[in-house]
């Protein structure tokens, strides 16, 4: 309860500073919908050849269509993306954010429109076999998500490191400053994919639910949210995207 209500007292502290702060955003044409992201967590939002993409991208950019709107976007921080919300500077948060009861105390989401986890990736020569094995090792983890909290509840004898950005945490096993990451799983296992060398645990930590993250003070934006998603997966443009990103027989 304790980190529950810290977590209040911290967004609304931010956002009260964000609030204050030039170029918070002012009232956008109807058929925009202003949406931010944090852009460093491949497959989910990432940057290639200067172009944001990646599957939370799609999904968004689908979503927007189906309602109309054009999509204005932000980049920001991960950690900055609840504080940023409501302070309105922008109407919607897309970044790999899990629904947690901590962060629906502040925000709203849609429905969850995919499903993840908590994975923990180490180097493919580590000694690390189980989730157990962690316990007196170093972990990374991006400061601002649900990493940082669970490592802390349930495994109160791991050396956490707290970086800022997703591929840091990355670095930091690679180069042997820390054991393990504990990271979302779609982003582990792109790493994998993509750099040999290192490998994810068998056993997930946790199971999750990605949402949008909307203002609670805006139910109608919500209900549009999840009216238009519902729409893009009756008509099977939510499912090329999944199967785009994650395989022919991801669902």
């Amino acid at each position: 309860m304790k980190s529950r209500k810290l977590f209040s007292i911290v967004c609304l502290t931010l956002a009260a500073t964000f609030a204050a702060m030039p170029g918070a955003a002012s009232a956008q044409g109807q058929d925009t919908l202003q949406v931010a992201t944090d852009a460093t967590f491949p497959p989910m939002e990432f940057t290639m050849n200067g172009q944001r993409t990646g599957f939370d991208v799609d999904i968004m950019n689908a979503i927007a269509k189906a309602m109309g709107k054009n999509i204005q976007w932000t980049d920001i921080d991960f950690k900055g993306l609840i504080p940023g919300l409501i302070a309105h500077r922008f109407d919607v948060a897309i970044s790999g954010i899990y629904i947690t009861p901590e962060r629906s105390q502040v925000v709203d989401f849609t429905q969850s429109y995919f499903a993840g986890g908590l994975v923990a990736l180490v180097k493919a020569d580590s000694p690390i076999k189980t989730l157990a094995d962690l316990d007196g090792k170093k972990v990374s983890v991006q400061v601002g998500t649900k990493s940082v909290n669970f490592l802390r509840d349930n495994y109160p004898k791991v050396t956490r490191i707290e970086v800022e950005k997703n591929q840091e945490m990355f670095d930091l096993v690679g180069i042997g400053r820390a054991d393990a990451a504990v990271t979302g799983k779609p982003a582990a296992y792109q790493f994998v994919r993509t750099r040999p060398g290192f490998r994810v645990l068998d056993k997930e930590l946790t199971t999750e639910a990605y949402g949008i993250a909307v203002r609670k003070d805006e139910p109608q934006l919500r209900d549009a949210l999840n009216a238009a998603l519902a729409k893009i997966k009756a008509d099977g443009t939510y499912t090329a995207i999944v199967q785009k990103w994650f395989g022919p027989n991801a669902k």
